[in-house]
């Protein structure tokens, strides 16, 4: 009675749950229960199965954990009595923590097991034989094949975020991990979506379940969401202007792959922001250190792929950029939905180009409505010109020479495609592909790849490739065919010899050092 008196009562305290929750419910901070509580809740504590279909961001932790707590409650038990299973160890290490937190004030114990991390300490914390176990399907089956993992005992069973276990192909996984489960025991499942694989796992699991469907595949009206048009090599303008702006406190930055991931995280931190970046080829202590500075705002940028899209509950995101669309519409929700969470309000901007107009079109049919396009001064339109800063792209990993990568050769072939500057591959201007006009690849003109005439490509020398011969590689007259160091080239001065095509000839660069030595024929 005291420590009811002592705690702040909450809407909790009418489902009846054990003081010990009770006192660990208002010590969350929670004050009312959410919709998928409120529906689930009552069901979960009578023992009954649950289908809640519900998106991430909507309490269906708490849902499933504080019904599980107050039955583990009852009797005291060796374990495992309860196995929640969650499809990335992000998600695991979540739940674990709000869990953590719901029973702070109670006996129970509690473990985490999934990949990445050493075996040791984890088969270590199974042989105290804890009530509860949190982890991900494959090393779950790895420690239950290694029979150091025993599942005879569990009690309740929870499935979180199963239609990404499906696409994550864990099914296969789940069903041999509940085999050896008892027949007789509760079955939670969870999912933002239910495709007909998720359906028939439920429909072979779930006795007739209590059955929870608040999923929208709208995102939340807390998200004021919107499209932007910009030509792929504006990104990184763009990305630098929503950064700086003032309405900007937080943000999580999606790419769809692990190298721009680590890339744009670098480049972000180079120009002076608190960045940080996480993907799948990280460790998992770098991939939990990245995360606890995100969360306790260490780092205010948090550039990612899809890995943390789903139940990664972060408070006070202000925004969300899709740097890169989603692979799949689906994920549009679940990734915008990393902000606006709790009845907050959030920002989400995706970056389209003009290779993004099929999967728009995919995502609006999705969400049953148009997603608003936004104007940003600057970067109007996917065919906007590029401001006068704009950086490399991405995906190109050459070095930032004047000329492109020519090494101050006066014709060399830049990689930098910078359309008519000097040195790259320009059109009709000097050091260009030009037909004809100094510099190009002309055939017969000055500076063309002809047989014996002078300006043929060269390395840093007037007159290109000739190895110091006094007409080059070429054959006595021009375009012969070359022969070994001769007056008149390799084809010992015979005149008329056979043509070669495309040879490269010339003569060589007063200033050049000759490295050959003119033999009599």
């Amino acid at each position: 009675m005291s420590d009811s008196r002592s705690r702040e009562r909450t809407g909790f305290d009418r489902f009846g749950l054990n003081e010990l929750l009770l006192r660990g419910v208002s010590d969350a901070g929670f004050k009312s229960p959410r919709p998928i509580q409120e529906e689930t809740i009552p069901a979960g504590l009578e023992g009954r199965d649950v289908l809640g279909l519900a998106e991430t961001g909507t309490g269906k932790t708490a849902a499933f954990a504080l019904p599980l707590l107050d039955r583990l409650l009852d009797q005291r038990r060796r374990g495992p009595r309860a196995l929640v299973l969650a499809p990335t160890r992000e998600l695991a290490t979540q739940i674990a923590a709000e869990i953590r937190v719901l029973s702070r004030f109670t006996p129970l114990k509690m473990t985490t097991v999934f990949g990445g991390v050493s075996m040791y300490k984890q088969v270590g914390a199974l042989r105290n034989r804890p009530e509860i176990v949190v982890g991900c399907p494959g090393r779950v089956l790895d420690l239950l094949n290694q029979k150091i993992l025993h599942l005879d005992r569990v009690e309740t069973l929870v499935l979180d975020e199963a239609d990404h276990m499906f696409d994550m192909g864990f099914l296969p996984d789940i069903r041999k991990i509940m085999a050896p489960l008892p027949r007789h025991r509760q079955n939670l499942l969870f999912s933002a979506s239910m495709p007909k694989e998720v359906r028939k796992l439920a429909d072979d699991l779930l006795k007739n379940p209590y059955v929870v469907e608040l999923a929208n595949a709208a995102p939340a009206r807390t998200i004021d969401h919107a499209l932007v048009m910009v030509h792929e090599q504006g990104k990184r303008d763009l990305l630098d202007h929503v950064l700086r702006s003032k309405e900007c406190d937080s943000a999580i930055v999606f790419t769809r792959t692990k190298h721009r991931a680590r890339r744009l995280a670098e480049q972000l931190c180079n120009e002076g922001h608190k960045a940080v970046g996480i993907q799948g080829n990280l460790s998992q202590p770098q991939r939990d250190q990245a995360m606890r500075g995100f969360r306790t705002r260490r780092y205010n940028i948090l550039v990612a792929t899809d890995i943390v899209a789903r139940g990664i509950d972060v408070s006070n995101v202000s925004h969300v950029i899709n740097f890169d669309v989603p692979s799949t519409p689906e994920a549009y929700t679940h990734r915008i939905g990393r902000t606006g969470r709790a009845e907050r309000e959030g920002i989400a901007c995706t970056f389209v180009t003009g290779a993004d107009h099929g999967w728009v079109r995919a995502t609006e049919r999705m969400i049953g409505s148009p997603i608003p396009r936004r104007k940003v001064e600057g970067f109007e339109g996917n065919a906007a010109a590029r401001p006068n800063h704009t950086r490399s792209p991405l995906n190109t990993n050459r070095s930032a020479r004047p000329t492109g990568q020519s090494d101050s050769r006066p014709n060399g072939h830049s990689d930098s495609r910078n359309d008519g500057r000097p040195g790259g591959r320009s059109e009709g201007r000097p050091g260009g592909r030009n037909g004809g006009r100094p510099g190009g690849r002309n055939g017969g003109r000055p500076g063309g790849r002809n047989g014996g005439r002078p300006g043929a490509p060269g390395s840093n020398r007037p007159g290109g490739r000739t190895e110091g011969r006094p007409n080059g590689q070429g054959g006595g007259r021009p375009g012969g065919k070359p022969s070994g160091g001769r007056p008149n080239g390799r084809s010992g001065g015979r005149p008329g010899s056979r043509p070669g095509e495309g040879q490269q000839s010339n003569q060589r660069s007063s200033t050049g050092r000759n490295r050959s030595r003119r033999r009599v024929g």
